[in-house]
C-alpha cells in the first residue's frame, strides 16, 4: 500500500488517527511541560488556575491534563481516539474524559474559564473549532493553545530535523514557522497573544528515540521503515551523546486570547 503524502488530506487524517495504536509508547516516552508554561497561562488569562474550570481537548493519553490537575484546576479532557482515550483513564482514572473533538464539542454553553489544546489544535477546522471555543467559554474566558516544538538553533537538533525531513518529506523548520498559522481565524474573532518558552529535559536515548517514534510522520510510514531510520539516527546521537543520554530541547510556543467580558 502506498503512504499518503503527509501534508495531503488523506495524509492528515492518516496521521491524526495513527495515534491510537501507539497510545502507551506515546504517554511513556513524550515530554510533559514545564512550569514556566502554566505560569504564562495564569498570567495572560489574568486569574490562577487552581478553582478555573478547564477543558483540556485533544487531551491524548493527559499529559497536560496531569499537569493542569495539579495546579489545582477543575479539568475535563475531551479526546476523539478511543485507543488515546483508554491509556488515558488508564493513567487519570479520576479525571474525567469524554468522546469528542473541537470542532463539536460535548460540552455545555459558557460555562468553563479556560479550554486548552496541548499538541491538538493543528488537527481542528479553526473555523469550526473557534466558534466552539467561543460557545463553551464564559466571558472573560481564556482559549489557550501549545506545542512543543524543536529548538532548531540547536546544531545537533537541527541536523537531526533535517535528516527526518529528507527521509520523510516533511519541512519540521517551515512546520515551526507556521504555528501562528494553524489558528487560521480569518474572522479575527479572537486576538491571540503569543509567548515563548524554553526548556529541556535530559533522558536516555532509547527514550529519546521512543519519542521521535510517536509521532505521527513515522507512525504512518510503518515499522520496517521508521525502524531503519532509527537505526541510522541513533549511531549520529551517539557521536553527540556518547554516554548516551540526549538532552531534548525544546521551545513550547503558547497562543492565548481571552474571549470579551461581560457587559
Amino acid at each position: 500500500m502506498t503512504t499518503p503524502r503527509t501534508d495531503s488530506p488523506a495524509g492528515r487524517a492518516a496521521r491524526a488517527h495513527s495515534f491510537n495504536a501507539a497510545a502507551a509508547q506515546y504517554a511513556a516516552n513524550r515530554p510533559s511541560y514545564p512550569p514556566a508554561l502554566f505560569e504564562a497561562i495564569e498570567e495572560l488569562s489574568g486569574r490562577p488556575l487552581a478553582g478555573s474550570r478547564v477543558a483540556d481537548v485533544g487531551a491524548g493519553t493527559g499529559i497536560a491534563t496531569a499537569r493542569l490537575r495539579e495546579r489545582g484546576a477543575d479539568v475535563v479532557a475531551v479526546e476523539p481516539g478511543a485507543g488515546m482515550a483508554a491509556e488515558f483513564r488508564r493513567r487519570l482514572p479520576d479525571v474525567p474524559v469524554v468522546r469528542g473533538n473541537g470542532n463539536a464539542l460535548p460540552l455545555a454553553d459558557h460555562r468553563l474559564d479556560l479550554l486548552t489544546y496541548a499538541q491538538a489544535w493543528h488537527w481542528t477546522d479553526p473555523a469550526r473549532a473557534v466558534p466552539e471555543a467561543l460557545r463553551v467559554l464564559r466571558p472573560g474566558g481564556a482559549l489557550a493553545l501549545w506545542w512543543n516544538t524543536d529548538a532548531l538553533d540547536v546544531p545537533w537538533i537541527r541536523e537531526a530535523a533535517e535528516r527526518t525531513g529528507r527521509a520523510f518529506g516533511l519541512n519540521v523548520s517551515a512546520e515551526k514557522r507556521d504555528v501562528n498559522a494553524r489558528v487560521a481565524d480569518p474572522a479575527r474573532r479572537l486576538a491571540f497573544t503569543h509567548r515563548d518558552i524554553r526548556w529541556s529535559r535530559r533522558v536516555p536515548l532509547d527514550t529519546h528515540l521512543a519519542n521521535i517514534a510517536s509521532h505521527s510522520v513515522f507512525l504512518i510510514h510503518g515499522e520496517e521503515r521508521s525502524a531503519a531510520f532509527l537505526a541510522e539516527e541513533r549511531e549520529h546521537l551517539l557521536t553527540v551523546f556518547p554516554d548516551g543520554i540526549v538532552e531534548e530541547t525544546y521551545d513550547v510556543v503558547l497562543l492565548l486570547a481571552r474571549t470579551p467580558s461581560a457587559a
